[in-house]
């Protein structure tokens, strides 16, 4: 979402056209965002506002896919969560029983107001036998005042304090993907991935056997891409770039081709 369709709460270029294009003709597609702060009501209210319109059973959030998997795991289990409406809501409609008092999991998501009560109270139900798990392993995150402490980073502190390691679902982790893969009725082999991280969408979208794009318009730059041992697929400046049928605007792909431009607008998962 952030860096690929939208920058600071502008539509980035070719955003709102190519999510246009997808509902004309029927492919199937989810927006993700490792945040687990809002809901899918507010984050589609936020795109829309950015002139980008998704409908809310098309965004899935780290939040989402967390409480898919404990749903899974535990079905109507119960969790001391950390955590705002994304993820309580989530939790809520997973079937879960929000508790202080001997949960099945201890729940760690991003929440601007991460209190030293709860943190304290998450590090003694896990060193009493709930299992840590966390939405996502980002450790900051962006401000308008500069970067603040985001789940990593408190999931860090915790384990510091217990000696337990949190199960992160959200990106890097390839079942984020599989998770809305199972939610579209999709398969890899149909299913293309784009994102603005190396470390977190590239790396998941290639272990989860997606075709992977780039787009350079958020995080990474091209100079960041020789730091890593994998490559994308395919790499743009952005979105836009997608449907230029003439690949003249489009920046190279991994083997040097832009041949491949074309097709991702005719591909029927993304």
């Amino acid at each position: 979402m952030d860096g690929v369709l939208v920058h600071e709460n502008k539509a980035l270029p070719g955003a709102a056209d190519l999510i246009d294009r997808w509902r004309a003709n029927d492919t199937r597609f989810l927006v993700l965002t490792n945040n687990s702060i809002y809901t899918p009501r507010d984050l589609s209210a936020r795109l829309s506002r950015s002139g980008i319109e998704v409908p809310e059973d098309q965004i899935w959030t780290s939040a989402l896919a967390t409480a898919a998997f404990l749903a899974d795991q535990a079905p109507k289990g119960s969790a001391f969560i950390i955590g705002e409406a994304g993820l309580t809501t989530a939790m809520h409609e997973a079937g879960f029983v929000m508790t202080d008092a001997n949960p099945d999991f201890v729940v760690l998501g991003e929440t601007r107001t991460y209190s030293f009560e709860a943190i304290t109270k998450a590090i003694r139900l896990i060193n009493d036998g709930a299992r840590f798990i966390a939405t996502n392993p980002d450790v900051t995150g962006p401000s308008a005042e500069g970067v603040l402490p985001a789940t990593g980073a408190v999931a860090a502190l915790i384990t510091a304090a217990t000696k337990r390691e949190p199960y992160y679902v959200g990106k890097p982790n390839p079942m984020m993907f599989r998770s809305a893969m199972n939610k579209l009725g999709a398969h890899s082999e149909r299913t293309g991935m784009i994102g603005d991280r190396m470390d977190t969408d590239v790396v998941a979208g290639i272990e989860a056997g997606l075709h992977t794009i780039l787009v350079l318009s958020g995080i990474a730059s091209r100079d960041d891409i020789d730091h890593y041992p994998f490559r994308p697929a395919e790499i743009f400046d952005s979105v836009k770039d997608l449907f230029e049928s003439d690949g003249s605007k489009s920046s190279s792909s991994n083997n040097g081709s832009s041949g491949k431009n074309a097709k991702k607008a005719d591909k029927k998962e993304s």
